[in-house]
């Protein structure tokens, strides 16, 4: 089993060459074309990942390397309209929309920001507005994280949570105009 369909994506590529944008964007759909798992699901399979470990350098290691697979935004959205502010380090964060579902991309200059905000994608990308407005994010204290973090990162991390929810609220109004 690959590492890709063990975590429940399925990854197609239907060029062999492609362009960064053209990558970053099937990067995003593998997100969108998730086996049948709700978010309640996901966040368990999160919860499950980190429960192999018992320390928190093996977590905090993990969580750096999930960050590894963030799907990484645009050149163009890395911008200063993009950055999530509150944040210790820089995140820069974009939603697009697409058939009633949000799609998160984001990057980091810090590592376990890029890992943090990479869990929440896993959890809130593909979507509807309404599902990341009702998300109950409960699986960020079961797998420890918010207890093990600094006050400034756990700040930047509601800020994150904040951020997805107002383009989630963005997006519910469009939808209903």
């Amino acid at each position: 089993m690959s590492e890709a369909s063990k975590f429940g994506y399925i990854i197609v590529l239907e060029k062999a060459s492609c362009s960064l944008a053209e990558i970053i964007n099937a990067k995003i759909r593998i997100f969108a074309k998730k086996i049948a798992m709700t978010l309640e699901e996901t966040a368990q399979q999160i919860v499950d990942e980190f429960s192999v470990y018992e320390d928190w350098l093996d977590k905090y290691n993990y969580l750096i390397e999930t960050g590894r697979d963030v799907p990484l935004i645009d050149v163009q959205y890395k911008t200063n309209n993009y950055l999530i502010t509150g944040c210790q380090s820089r995140v820069w964060l974009h939603a697009s929309f697409s058939e009633g579902k949000i799609y998160f991309s984001a990057d980091s200059d810090a590592l376990i920001t890029k890992g943090i905000i990479n869990l929440l994608i896993r959890v809130l990308s593909g979507r509807s507005p309404e599902e990341v407005l009702q998300a109950d994010l409960g699986f960020l204290d079961q797998i420890g994280l918010k207890e093990h973090l600094s006050p400034t990162r756990s700040n930047g991390l509601l800020s994150m949570i904040k951020q997805m929810k107002l383009y989630a609220q963005v997006f519910k109004l469009k939808m209903s105009n």
